[in-house]
């Protein structure tokens, strides 16, 4: 490198060594690295964390077909998202039976039935725009670890709705729309 260009390269050190100087100064520089690692949407993050309870379920087949009550009429559930990127969720049918023995010696039929009618997971979550992305680690049904499910996410005031693209269940093309309220 010849002399001007070592003296430009000093130079050009010499700026960006007093603008950081001048930046570490005023604070400026854990001000901008905060900025940085703030999400984009933050704020949308912060109206989700928290515990919501299952309000309704309703779904749709891909004619447009009313599925009034997919989880029964008067389904359970809790979703949780933590401030950490962290989620959980528990559904429950209504009108689950009791098994006659414990979850290991009762009848086939009625672990069946039992499996059937509850599903759980966790994983991490996304917020992206108008969608929530839930990245399954652990799930009752294991054919969905280690996939990213997907969900349109509407917030209106204490309450949000998740709503699935279609999906097969039980054979039948269908969109589902969960109604969550925050849990107090």
């Amino acid at each position: 490198m010849d002399k001007r260009g070592k003296g430009f390269l000093r130079r050009q050190m010499l700026g960006i060594t007093l603008g950081l100087v001048g930046l570490t100064m005023t604070g400026g520089v854990s001000s901008i690295l905060a900025q940085k690692a703030k999400p984009a949407n933050a704020k949308r993050h912060n109206t989700v964390v928290g515990t919501w309870r299952l309000v309704s379920a309703n779904a749709l087949t891909s004619s447009g077909a009313s599925i009034a009550a997919p989880f029964g009429q008067n389904p359970r559930g809790f979703l949780t998202y933590t401030s950490d990127g962290r989620m959980a969720v528990i559904i429950s049918h209504s009108n689950r039976k009791p098994l006659s023995g414990d979850r290991i010696s009762a009848p086939s039929e009625e672990r069946a039935e039992a499996y059937t009618t509850f599903f759980a997971y966790s994983g991490r979550y996304t917020l992206v725009r108008d969608k929530v992305i839930h990245h399954v680690e652990i799930s009752s049904v294991e054919n969905w670890v280690k996939t990213d499910l997907i969900r349109l996410i509407k917030f209106e005031d204490e309450r949000i709705k998740l709503i699935t693209p279609p999906l097969s269940v039980g054979g039948i093309v269908q969109t589902t729309e969960l109604s969550w309220e925050r849990n107090k």
